[in-house]
């Protein structure tokens, strides 16, 4: 019986263990990829900032690239989450005020994250796959049902929600991939958390209004 016990404790520490050492060298390339973009960054730049063996960076991802595509679908991952606050059962001043404050949350928690995808974005997405560029369409489809459902039960103005959804997207992710536009704009040197405050009240209630919801 101890004998087991202690088998188990030992794989549990080595799943803590590689759990951490993935989250240092995902950390660690983000920020690499940011700062010189993929044909830039180097394995070795990225075992360097982790404070991680090369050979450690091979076993967990294997390649540049896969750390790469992990990142993206992370990235991914976490704006569907930031969508399921868009129900047709809610309410829409509620659901869209969620749904853009966990934008901006994001966004203010994953700033070199997000301007890693925007650069990917910009030089043409090629690390974006099939299956990728086929979800995002797919979810933002569906979502874009929701305005339909809430315009057609009255609760708020027909508007063109792939258009909505695209001004929400380049307002909440400004603050990241514009981060010295927005610093400057507001005289500041860095980005707080009440910053972020005023602007997720402030994007709010302009699309609040703008969409005839009270």
């Amino acid at each position: 019986m101890g004998r087991r016990k202690a088998r188990n404790g030992g794989a549990g520490h080595e799943t803590r263990i590689g759990a951490r050492n993935k989250k240092a060298i995902l950390d660690a390339a983000i920020q690499t990829f940011t700062e010189k973009g993929y044909d830039g960054a180097s394995i070795a730049e990225i075992a360097q900032m982790s404070r991680l063996p090369k050979a450690n960076i091979y076993y967990y991802f294997g390649s540049k690239e896969t750390i790469y595509r992990t990142i993206i679908a992370d990235l991914i991952s976490e704006w569907d989450r930031a969508l399921d606050h868009l129900r047709s059962d809610r309410e829409p001043a509620e659901a869209i005020s969620d749904y853009i404050r966990a934008k901006l949350e994001f966004t203010r928690k994953h700033s070199a994250q997000s301007r890693m995808f925007a650069a990917e974005a910009v030089h043409g997405g090629r690390f974006l796959s099939r299956r990728d560029r086929a979800h995002m369409q797919a979810i933002t489809l569906e979502k874009a049902k929701v305005f339909d459902a809430w315009s057609a039960a009255g609760k708020m103005d027909p508007v063109d929600p792939i258009h909505l959804f695209i001004m929400l997207w380049a307002s909440t992710q400004y603050y990241a991939d514009f981060d010295v536009l927005a610093r400057n704009a507001l005289v500041s040197k860095r980005l707080s958390a009440g910053d972020y405050d005023r602007a997720a009240e402030t994007i709010t209630r302009v699309v609040l209004k703008g969409c005839g919801i009270t």
